[in-house]
């Protein structure tokens, strides 16, 4: 078969299920543009290369697959940075693209040339594969060993470079391999070890399900939603797992953020951990909550890097393997003629626990209707709370936490939340009152202003894959919407049903509250974190979205109903409580032991 190497590229990854491509079209990229146009791809050029990265982060997050962004060669590559960084930490599968002046092995010692910088070096370290394509025939090899290393172990991104001149070389190649083929697909654990986690699950008073962001990812929500009713016990989401499964929604709890969870915690005897790092954000599983039992209370873990076992915390069970994988089809082969199992049977870890314990369930855990009772109990209590709180009409503008409510209370059932801001996020794990199965946020990173590109990647990349527009909410800050406004402008022009509502308080909300609790309220001007009065809802308008602007708190929910039904990317600002919002932010010294500790 007689390609070029752009096209090739294509074929590679549509192999792996990947239909959308982002980043900014240049001469290096427009043949590989235009192709992917024309096999049907969804092309998407924004306004600068570190949100092409962040889109195509989002994309990995919202399908489970690897995604591909674009940089040109020199400054369009060095924009991408921030976003490389973040997959990175973040342990997204990205692959990022970008040309090269000429092959490594002829590049010239000279000065003065335009757009030319030694790439590699400048990335080496945030990838966990680089490699450069110095002629045609190694794309075969380069591609997937970029896609093998990033799904391989702890996810992560890649980069790849090609000299100018290579895109357009000829290739004679055969049909592109499935993936099976060339690379470690839904992995299993070890039979026995299976065995042995069901066995603990079994015996447990208080087992908790603790599910992290990597569920999300890899889209396995059904199969641990079967597990966690077989196990009949609390789910505990960290500050990173924070979409809910569909039909869990009333046993799920968020750690450190919601008292029931705590107690939930303390009391556990038994932790089985899906899709989580075990990191700072859950004090590594042996800190603070878990300090209570931790004589008695077991650990399974299932992780696919195995040298990530025992890192953060000692582990009575590991597993070791993927999320995702293939069962039925094993037990359909299998069952009218059982074998003796081989030891590294690959099977599907979740419905491996689950066929282990089909025919004994748990009964439910002795505390189980308390703690559902208590937290939702606890949600309540909060949007009670805040109905004491400013609502706009006083002099004083609205509170966060009315912001909050009124916000997420709108929130359409079937959407996709995106989250982004320093202070407003604090706020949004307290007195949200909404529990959507996809939430899109930049939380081990912390890189804010990801909200605008985070929404438009997944939005469109969950288009191309189900062929439907369900709507987007991006709840954000001014701080951060700021940092990739210009995004607004894909948004409109790929039509997305998305409605950003931005609470405004015109300053850095959290490095003001920094300020006062280092200085003392009052005592400093606050160096560098205020700004003027803008109208995003303005703004908005200038670049065709629909503008609300909203001064109560019971206008907000009727702004964001009016925004979604005008057909047009919606922009609510919200004037919210700058002091407020610097000085009472919720559960903070809670926030404080994962964050930052002992700093502030």
């Amino acid at each position: 078969m007689a390609v070029k190497v752009y096209e090739r590229i294509l074929q590679l990854f549509e192999a792996e299920g990947v239909n959308t491509l982002f980043g900014i079209p240049d001469p290096n990229f427009v043949h590989m543009f235009w192709e992917a146009e024309k096999r049907g791809w969804t092309v998407i050029a924004p306004h600068h290369e570190a949100a092409a990265g962040f889109m195509a982060e989002a994309a990995s997050r919202i399908t489970g697959k690897p995604a591909l962004a674009i940089g040109t060669l020199g400054p369009g590559i060095a924009n991408a940075a921030p976003a490389i960084q973040c997959a990175l930490v973040e342990n997204s599968p990205v692959i990022f693209l970008s040309g090269q002046r000429a092959r490594v092995t002829e590049q010239r010692v000279r000065r003065g040339r335009i757009q030319f910088v030694k790439q590699m070096p400048l990335f080496e370290n945030s990838v966990k594969y680089a490699a450069s394509i110095e002629y045609a025939d190694q794309t075969d090899e380069i591609i997937r060993q970029a896609i093998r290393t990033s799904l391989s172990g702890t996810p992560g991104p890649s980069y790849i470079e090609y000299p100018s001149h290579i895109i357009n070389e000829d290739l004679d190649v055969p049909e592109p391999l499935a993936p099976s083929r060339y690379r470690l697909v839904n992995q299993g654990a070890d039979i026995d070890k299976i065995a042995e986690a069901a066995k603990l699950i079994r015996e447990a008073r208080n087992p908790i399900l603790l599910v992290g962001h990597g569920v999300h990812t890899s889209r396995t929500g059904a199969a641990v939603k079967e597990l966690a009713l077989l196990m009949n016990c609390p789910v505990v989401q960290t500050s990173g797992g924070t979409s809910f499964i569909k039909g869990l929604e009333d046993r799920t709890f968020q750690y450190v953020f919601q008292d029931a969870t705590l107690e939930v915690v303390e009391e556990s005897d038994l932790v089985l951990a899906l899709g989580t790092e075990l990191g700072e954000p859950v004090h590594y599983g042996r800190w603070r909550y878990w300090q209570k039992n931790e004589g008695i209370r077991k650990w399974i873990y299932v992780e696919q890097d195995a040298s990530a076992i025992g890192v953060n915390r000692p582990i009575d069970v590991p597993l070791v393997g993927d999320l995702r994988g293939i069962v039925p089809q094993l037990v359909a082969a299998l069952k009218d003629t059982p074998r003796k199992p081989a030891p590294m049977l690959a099977k599907y870890i979740v419905p491996q626990l689950v066929a282990a314990l089909k025919d004994t369930p748990r009964q439910p855990a002795p505390m189980l209707a308390k703690y559902m009772k208590d937290c939702q109990a606890e949600i309540e209590s909060w949007a009670a709370e805040s109905l004491k709180k400013s609502d706009g009409t006083a002099g004083t503008p609205i509170h966060t936490s009315r912001f909050v409510v009124e916000a997420t209370k709108a929130f359409p059932k079937d959407g996709i939340l995106i989250r982004d801001g320093g202070a407003t996020v604090i706020f949004q794990w307290t007195y949200s009152q909404c529990k959507p199965q996809d939430v899109i946020w930049n939380q081990n990173f912390g890189h804010i202003g990801t909200g605008l590109p985070y929404a438009t990647g997944a939005m469109l990349a969950d288009q191309a894959a189900t062929r439907k527009k369900r709507p987007g909410m991006l709840i954000t800050s001014d701080s951060s919407f700021l940092f990739h406004i210009g995004e607004l402008e894909t948004a409109v022009r790929t039509q997305l049903p998305l409605v950003c509502v931005v609470g405004v308080d015109y300053q850095w909300g959290l490095e003001v509250g920094v300020y006062k609790r280092t200085f003392g309220i009052g005592k400093t001007t606050e160096t560098g974190t205020h700004w003027g009065k803008l109208r995003f809802d303005k703004i908005g308008e200038g670049f065709g979205c629909h503008g609300e602007y909203v001064t109560r708190a019971e206008d907000i929910g009727p702004a964001i109903q009016r925004a979604y039904a005008s057909g047009k990317v919606g922009v609510v600002h919200v004037d919210i409580d700058p002091k407020a919002n610097s000085e009472e932010m919720p559960k903070y010294e809670k926030f404080r032991t994962w964050y930052a500790e002992g700093t502030q």
